[in-house]
């Protein structure tokens, strides 16, 4: 018996790894999409299709562990500065978004006829978006690093963090409101789980990861550290769920703590594997759980409900988007937020337990849910058809492949192409790659080969020959793209020498702290010869402008010296300003002193 059971098991994956291998492939060479594939697949093998999988919930379960993962991954790609950069993002842009589409959506299940208590919920579970589909969008079109796409990611961030009390909500109103009585933690006590949770991840991640990770890669194996990588993610994401919060928010949180460490690179390639097969098999119970008795035998208020709910969450997110920013990205995030998330089974469960919803209304907000996840890919397809941007071709366009010159440039803009002019003089032999496909075919005008591809990617840079180059010039415009390529490239390919485009003061002083071979301020020297020149317009004597240049090139010297161990403050003596300032003793003769610029004020400068 046990080996029959083991069979059907065995039986089970087999079928599931086949309609996932043909659904995939297929749906994404019609333009749909990966996402859409694994749902077709599931709601084919599922109990409401084939009948392969009879209880789609055990899969569930499994395959949430998925997009624990996911949001480990995206974690290490977040530096605390980072995340700390995005504070106004997450707790401003997230809230009101949440807080829009909630009330949007609370009202219309009130005008449906749901009690308020049970409207509330409703609203809530569509409100919050799913975050396994919209980052798996996202890292699909290669937009997870955009700025557009970090806006997404800070609300996804936000919502996760609200299940805790919208979870909260739901028990204080069944106790209030509910037909039946359920065993309910108190709020406080939900509350100070929930804060104990993230002290001891954060705790462990702080000071206990290192030292064991540096313990493990002297004495263990490489299965060992594996073993280790996904004890991290599993633990954190375990101790968030005793917690009471999300299990994706603990991953994420272990991930951040993680970023900074020697040992990111090895977590990112030990979990990668097992979180595109998990996430997978999640989108495959999704679509395993879509109930289509319900949806048959409840149509008219299923589809209604889908109209109304989806389109009241899409204008909410469109308005919210396009009030800051333009046309093409509030498509697209309404186009990809649009549908109801994970945590609306969650909160729908908990209510049915309490007793604020009936089996039916949770069942046919649930096949809601569903569908909304499942047309995620269409919205998304409609959206970039009706963009006012064209994606460019790609004809004539060559991927980065088996390059082996002297020098790799890696992003080729106005700094890079003035860049290379004394390089190519010298016929130093030099690979050039860039992303930007339109800049890629004007290069191509003007005698230039530029190579696509994406150097904030290893896969691209071992393809480009960073393994082989005795310099690699870093170009590209973003500063997060090039700390990205710099901790890449020093990690994995020591023995080249780094010279690195910078944006701004701040970023000059990461750069030397990750011990690149050169760094340069992006309009440092062109602003000094300007200068320059407007001395001797003046009539300043040009041996004289030169002095004032030297002087102004020794003080930023100085200063950025003294701020790499003072921070940024430091050696503001050393900058000049036009603000008098009164001195202490009429005796003194005055004299025009500098105001002091406050930090915020140094960074936007780039001084």
């Amino acid at each position: 018996m046990a080996e029959a059971g083991g069979g059907m098991e065995l039986g089970h994956a087999v079928g599931l790894l086949a309609v996932a291998v043909v659904a995939v492939p297929l749906f994404r060479r019609l333009g749909l999409g990966s996402v859409l594939g694994y749902l077709a697949a599931g709601l084919l093998v599922g109990p409401f299709g084939i009948g392969m999988v009879r209880e789609p919930e055990a899969v569930l379960h499994v395959a949430e562990l998925g997009v624990v993962m996911f949001l480990f991954l995206i974690g290490l790609e977040m530096r605390p500065a980072r995340l700390w950069s995005l504070r106004k993002e997450i707790f401003g842009l997230g809230a009101l978004q949440v807080t829009a589409c909630w009330a949007l959506l609370a009202g219309a299940a009130l005008m449906a006829g749901l009690a308020w208590p049970a409207a509330l919920i409703a609203g809530a579970g569509f409100a919050l978006s799913s975050t396994a589909i919209v980052m798996q969008l996202l890292e699909e079109r290669r937009e997870n690093a955009e700025p557009a796409g970090q806006r997404v990611v800070s609300i996804l961030l936000f919502e996760d963090l609200a299940i805790v009390p919208l979870l909260a909500m739901v028990a204080a109103l069944g106790a209030a409101y509910g037909a039946e009585v359920a065993a309910t933690r108190p709020v406080w006590m939900t509350v100070g789980l929930a804060v104990a949770a993230v002290a001891v991840v954060y705790v462990a991640g702080r000071w206990a990861m290192n030292p064991i990770f540096r313990l493990l890669a002297r004495f263990g194996g490489r299965e060992v550290m594996t073993a280790a990588a996904l004890l991290v993610v599993l633990g954190a994401a375990w101790a968030m769920a005793q917690g009471g919060l999300s299990m994706a928010m603990g991953a994420f949180l272990a991930g951040v703590l993680l970023s900074e460490s020697t040992f990111r690179h090895q977590l990112e390639a030990d979990v990668e594997p097992f979180r595109g097969i998990l996430l997978g098999l999640f989108f495959l119970s999704v679509g395993m759980s879509l109930d289509l008795g319900v949806v048959v035998a409840d149509w008219r208020l299923v589809l209604l409900g889908l109209v109304a709910f989806m389109g009241l969450k899409l204008a909410a997110v469109y308005a919210i988007a396009r009030f800051r920013h333009g046309h093409g990205e509030a498509l697209s995030r309404a186009a990809l937020m649009g549908e109801g998330g994970e945590f609306a089974f969650v909160l729908y469960a908990a209510a049915l337990a309490v007793g604020l919803f009936d089996a039916r209304t949770a069942s046919v907000l649930s096949a809601i849910v569903v569908l909304s996840m499942a047309v995620t890919p269409l919205r998304l397809m409609i959206a970039d058809r009706i963009r006012p941007a064209a994606v460019p071709s790609m004809d004539g366009i060559e991927a980065a492949q088996d390059l082996r010159e002297r020098v790799l440039i890696v992003g080729f803009g106005r700094f890079a192409q003035v860049a290379s002019q004394p390089l190519l003089a010298r016929d130093v032999d030099v690979s050039i790659i860039d992303h930007d496909v339109e800049m890629i075919q004007a290069a191509g005008n003007f005698g230039f080969k530029v190579y696509y591809g994406d150097g904030t990617r290893l896969d691209v840079l071992r393809a480009s020959g960073a393994a082989e180059a005795e310099a690699i010039l870093v170009c590209v415009d973003k500063a997060e793209s090039a700390d990205r390529i710099v901790e890449l490239v020093t990690a994995e390919f020591p023995l080249a020498k780094l010279y690195v485009r910078a944006f701004d003061r701040g970023h000059s002083m990461r750069l030397i702290q990750a011990g690149v071979e050169y760094q340069i301020r992006e309009t440092f020297e062109s602003a000094l010869a300007f200068s320059e020149h407007v001395l001797i317009g003046l009539g300043v004597e040009p041996e004289e402008a030169r002095e004032s240049i030297e002087d102004a090139r020794r003080r930023d010297e100085e200063r950025l010296t003294l701020q790499l161990t003072g921070g940024i403050q430091a050696g503001r003596a050393l900058m000049r300003g036009n603000a008098p300032t009164p001195q202490p003793a009429p005796y003194v003769k005055p004299r025009r002193e500098g105001r002091l610029l406050n930090e915020d004020e140094v960074e936007k400068a780039g001084a």
